[in-house]
């Protein structure tokens, strides 16, 4: 029996940190044996937020090297440019003829952003169909996402539907979210959502130096003995058994519990520093996996958007 389909990707806007991971990029690789997988570098999202040619193509090639040094396997799944494939943005203008404009106003990105006052690009804008476009090309069963993603998901299955009613022709599958049990929201050091635009990260291949810093700078209130915004990212690099004990025994004594997280968390992160460094030192192997991916991707990519086009009578 053939395994269901899974597709998601990573905008390539900056060094991932441990909330990406354990939110999302953990899933990816724990993920793999049992989909047929699809891991997209979302370059052409990206394009929203990085506008110069050599940010692009470092970003790009860092995301890569995260792929590959979480123990993503190209062997086993198929990782690749989205603007390697250029059915997306051929789609994502069929898609863009038969969605309303209201309609696009409801999505949360848009709505956040209008009410920051933001000048909009239509990028941002339209943004919700060229994601539309990268799930539906591979005839995805499920995309994992958190809760908070899920709208992501609704306006991908509408639109399929849209399309399939419009056009009289039943061309693509609709979509489920997979939500996986167990993943919380990664506190920043400041108790917000970890986020690259609060700089409050902790990166995923942080150098020892960068570890002890952020850690350190984790803010701590003094209401009790337990600090909540240390224990909060303690537990996702040790059982919270183990941790009951320690935060006990070092209770009221911040600067060592700070200093017991640090040690976790470099534990957990020189392996994966030490992979991405190996990768990074063969830049043409990694742009191999990227050439093989895309063609993989092509193929089937390739076959959908020709029904589409047949459906709206172009071919």
């Amino acid at each position: 029996m053939s395994k269901k389909i899974l597709l998601s990707g990573v905008k390539p806007t900056g060094r991932p940190h441990i909330g990406n991971y354990f939110g999302a990029m953990k899933q990816f690789a724990d993920l793999q044996n049992d989909y047929e997988c699809y891991f997209m570098i979302a370059d052409y999202h990206a394009l929203n937020h990085i506008q110069n040619a050599n940010d692009m193509k470092e970003n790009i090639f860092g995301v890569a090297l995260d792929y590959l040094a979480i123990g993503l396997d190209p062997e086993k799944v198929t990782i690749f440019k989205q603007s390697d494939v250029s059915a997306h943005t051929e789609l994502a203008w069929m898609f863009d003829s038969i969605t309303t404009m209201p309609y696009l106003m409801r999505a949360h990105a848009f709505k956040d952003a209008e009410a920051k006052n933001k000048e909009i690009s239509v990028g941002t804008f339209n943004y919700p169909m060229l994601m539309a476009a990268d799930i539906l090309l591979y005839d995805t069963d499920v995309v994992p996402v958190g809760q908070d993603q899920k709208q992501h998901i609704e306006i991908t299955r509408d639109t399929a539907e849209k399309f399939n009613h419009t056009f009289g022709a039943d061309v693509f599958k609709l979509p489920n979210p997979l939500i996986v049990e167990g993943v919380a929201t990664v506190p920043g050091i400041d108790g917000q959502k970890m986020s690259k635009s609060y700089n409050n990260t902790i990166p995923l291949f942080a150098t020892d130096e960068e570890i002890e810093k952020q850690v350190m700078s984790i803010v701590t209130d003094s209401s009790g003995g337990r600090p909540e915004n240390v224990y909060a990212i303690h537990k996702l690099f040790r059982a919270e058994a183990e941790l009951a004990s320690l935060y006990e025994e070092k209770k009221g004594k911040y600067k060592d519990l700070k200093e017991a997280l640090i040690e976790d968390i470099k534990a957990f992160i020189a392996p994966l520093r030490a992979r991405r460094e190996a990768l990074a030192a063969d830049p043409s192997a990694v742009e191999r996996i990227l050439v093989d991916g895309a063609a993989r991707a092509n193929i089937r990519a390739s076959a959908k958007l020709a029904d589409a086009k047949r459906a709206i009578g172009v071919l």
